[in-house]
């Protein structure tokens, strides 16, 4: 019998990866990226951000609250990422420490560093497309985020993947490969249901993927025929997302535009937090400013010091080439975070302040992040294309391109480590007086008779229930609108203890009416306005009487 001669590697050859090439970039995704989760649990980076603390806290509530369910997934921020902690957030030690949201992202970014390789391997050689992969796994602030309960890596992992397999997808329709165009329609369904379950900017991924795989199709009627019932399977996955949420906002928050419009929108937020007579943000219904907000902090973000300039320049260098040569034409589809905030800055209310810009100072720094794919893989489109044109003039240079990129990769982030990274930076800036004021409140939780019912508007500052570990069924607040909208109107009568926070709805009950109720301590933190604890001298009687 003859055997099987295996074909010799080649690495000048551009192809699709294996699973023996994948596997080993899977091991050191989830090397590094345990390297990360030990140093930030080891300086106490994991609830840095108030939007983790949150995140952990609406999966908390689907499985501990007064009226637990996913009635309690509320209707601004998309479901899925919070779905995916309620296996974790049970755990009273993970809700506190804030691992419940780690280990969903961690395992994300090890599918994203996955995938980014088999995407680069459709575009460029295997040492380029290992350079551009250590480039994007090894990027500081996607290795933070990684770490915490936010949703950037969930959704990288969903656009990396999503247009991988877009870009199989096509090329299966070019070659009439029916039975593996029906397999990557339906994953790209899946995906697409996914991302949009996640983040918005994930409904105009998932309606880019479609027409542009529809058009596909379009053009080859005797394989669009015989995919008819699959195409039809991933157009009802692409709108159930939407649909559904719409539903879901019409049937729990009475208004099916809520996250839209609602108490929790971007435009409510922009209007409460910005003072009476000031000017808006810079960017704001200004396309040109939105612009540079956002490629700046998405090169800050990338790239130590001035480098991001560079690393622009790069990019769209490939992008240019990718274009022209019609590489993979769908890969392009990684820079479609590029236009969707570029219009949220401008007219979503969506401000970025990064520290390089006026004003100076940190929010939203982390939507950069959302490019960091695209410059990832088109720099280095640019690098290797310069490369093949310094082969024969510059032979010596061409070949150590390589290992001066692998070296110049290493030292952009331990460059950005050593300056702290900026999502990071924002993290720590941003969490200094909120911190001490939950900790604070904690510590006053802490002494309170145990186990008894406490009134709190637990949305605004849940991480001092977390903080201090009490169940959050232990409280009475907004996630049960019918006990909460009774102890509102009579705050003595139905919970031992009442904490208000500012002038919250529990402050303004506690004024209307305040029979009943002995004021225990105030605290005040600035920046974050008072505490007051109340004790109630009726809710024993008001339990006992019949």
């Amino acid at each position: 019998m003859r055997r099987t001669e295996i074909p010799a590697y080649d690495p000048n050859l551009v192809r699709p990866a294996t699973r023996e090439e994948t596997l080993p970039v899977g091991i050191g995704a989830v090397a590094v990226g345990f390297i990360a989760l030990v140093v930030c649990v080891l300086h106490g980076y994991l609830l840095l951000y108030g939007d983790a603390v949150s995140h952990l806290g609406i999966a908390r509530r689907i499985v501990d609250s007064r009226n637990a369910g996913l009635g309690q997934l509320g209707g601004v921020w998309l479901p899925l990422p919070h779905l995916l902690m309620t296996p974790f957030v049970g755990k009273m030690e993970w809700w506190q420490n804030g691992m419940a949201g780690a280990w969903p992202s961690l395992l994300f970014y090890v599918l994203g560093v996955m995938g980014f390789y088999r995407l680069t391997r459709r575009m460029m050689t295997p040492r380029w497309a290992f350079a551009a992969t250590l480039f994007y796994g090894l990027n500081p602030n996607l290795l933070y985020l990684s770490t915490t309960a936010m949703t950037e890596p969930l959704f990288l992992a969903l656009l990396i993947w999503m247009v991988l397999l877009t870009m199989e997808c096509i090329a299966a329709i070019d070659a009439g490969q029916q039975r593996l165009v029906r397999r990557r329609l339906v994953w790209i369904g899946l995906l697409i249901f996914c991302a949009v379950m996640t983040r918005y900017d994930g409904w105009i991924l998932g309606a880019a993927v479609w027409c542009i795989l529809a058009y596909k199709l379009f053009k080859r009627p005797a394989l669009r025929v015989k995919v008819t019932s699959t195409f039809a399977i991933l157009t009802v996955l692409a709108i159930a997302g939407p649909l559904l949420w719409f539903w879901y906002n019409q049937h729990f928050e009475h208004d099916w535009l809520d996250f839209m419009r609602g108490p929790y929108s971007a435009v409510a937020i922009d209007k409460r937090t910005t003072p009476p007579g000031a000017q808006h943000y810079r960017g704001w219904h200004n396309i040109g400013w939105a612009t540079i907000f956002y490629t700046r902090t998405a090169q800050v973000d990338a790239a130590a010091w001035e480098t991001g300039f560079l690393l622009m320049a790069a990019a769209l260098t490939g992008l240019w080439s990718t274009l022209r040569k019609r590489l993979e034409l769908a890969s392009t589809l990684l820079w479609l975070p590029l236009p969707f905030y570029i219009y949220s800055v401008a007219y979503g209310s969506v401000p970025i302040f990064i520290p390089q810009l006026y004003p100076h100072s940190f929010y939203n720094s982390r939507y950069g992040m959302e490019l960091l794919p695209a410059l990832a893989v088109f720099a280095f489109v640019a690098v290797e294309w310069l490369q093949s044109k310094l082969t024969e003039p510059r032979p010596l240079i061409a070949r150590l391109m390589p290992q001066i990129a692998l070296a110049l990769i290493v030292l952009n982030s331990v460059a950005m480590m050593y300056r702290v990274p900026l999502v990071l930076q924002e993290g720590k800036q941003n969490s200094i007086t909120r911190v001490a004021f939950e900790s604070s409140i904690a510590k006053q939780l802490d002494g309170l008779t145990p186990g008894m019912p406490i009134l709190i508007q637990n949305s605004n500052h849940i991480g001092a229930l977390q903080t201090a570990g009490i169940p959050l069924k232990q409280t009475v607040g907004e996630s049960d609108w019918d006990s909460w909208s009774r102890a509102l109107s009579a705050p003595a009568e139905h919970a031992a203890f009442v904490v208000s926070i500012g002038d919250d709805e529990v402050a303004k009950a506690v004024a209307a009416h305040p029979e009943g109720l002995t004021e225990l301590t105030v605290l005040c933190t600035s920046g974050q306005g008072c505490a007051r604890f109340y004790r109630s001298d009726k809710f024993g009687a008001a339990v006992a009487r019949p």
